[in-house]
């Protein structure tokens, strides 16, 4: 049971780490594209979200709050 837990953990920490972090940074990339053709008259544009994901050092911490509070509620 343990072993899953830990699967499952992983991999909910390299997609908020990961894949949703790019996503964010081609969110900005494109806002950044998009503004420039706008000002030209050519398009309207509704800006992307770009704060998808956390930072590798935000899920580090994560990771570590969540094996604190479980040692502490163990004890």
């Amino acid at each position: 049971m343990t072993a899953l837990a830990i699967c499952f953990a992983v991999v909910v920490m390299f997609d908020a780490a990961g894949v949703r972090y790019a996503a964010g940074q081609q969110a900005a990339i494109l806002n950044k594209i998009v503004e420039e053709y706008s000002q030209l008259g050519r398009i309207q544009h509704k800006r992307l979200k770009e704060l998808l994901g956390h930072t590798p050092f935000e899920v580090f911490v994560g990771a570590m709050l969540g094996i604190a509070f479980a040692l502490f509620f163990l004890a």
